[in-house]
């Protein structure tokens, strides 16, 4: 059985047809942040919620930047191959069918989320972006026929340029996934607009 190269919380199902859900949270939080936004929005499902492993002035990340909206893009690569890596593993080594997986993500966690959907797709088949922007813009697009994916961006974001979220939904709709992208009036903070949003696109059924 391959190592879990990650730190991370896991908790099991308690509702055997429930949606298994992977949680990613922003620069300087843990893989504690999102557990209890996870219990609330996917009742009784299995979650995987792994800490990032680059440290940014001893803040967690999933990928390393050279400054604020610049990023190491090989650095990307490799993170997203070994987030992946490390989803299959915790699958086996867990129980629970990574064929279903869900992400929902935050800031940083929802930039790896789309790096994941585009150059590991097999690891999700859906995912709830919160506050994301575009971090990789593949040469060639993956094959997303039949993944559901939801942005959640603020009008007011001082972090997400006006211009990302819609480009990360036009480069993910022409992958050929369902793509959702809703504008709230808020900024990078979180609302229950949010909330409400995230557990209606988290349900299979959504």
């Amino acid at each position: 059985m391959k190592p879990l190269t990650y730190v991370h919380r896991f908790e099991p199902a308690t509702v055997a047809s429930a949606t298994p859900v992977l949680l990613l949270h922003g620069t300087g939080g843990n893989e504690a942040d999102l557990l209890p936004l996870g219990r609330q929005l996917a009742p009784g499902s299995a979650l995987l919620s792994p800490r990032g492993d680059v440290s940014e002035h001893g803040m967690p990340r999933f990928f390393r930047r050279f400054a604020e909206g610049v990023f190491d893009l090989d650095d990307v690569a490799r993170r997203t191959h070994a987030l992946a890596d490390f989803i299959a593993a915790a699958a086996t080594r867990y129980g629970f069918d990574p064929g279903k997986l869900a992400a929902l993500g935050y800031s940083n966690g929802a930039n790896i989320a789309a790096s994941l959907l585009l150059l590991r797709p097999e690891a999700l088949v859906r995912a709830v972006l919160l506050r994301p922007m575009v971090v990789l813009q593949p040469k060639t697009l993956p094959d997303l026929s039949g993944k559901h994916v939801t942005l959640l961006s603020g009008r007011h974001d001082p972090i997400v340029p006006v211009d990302h979220p819609p480009q990360l939904a036009k480069m993910l709709r022409q992958a050929g996934a369902q793509v959702d992208l809703h504008w709230l009036d808020t900024g990078h903070q979180l609302t229950e607009e949010d909330l409400r949003l995230s557990g209606q696109a988290l349900r299979p059924s959504a």
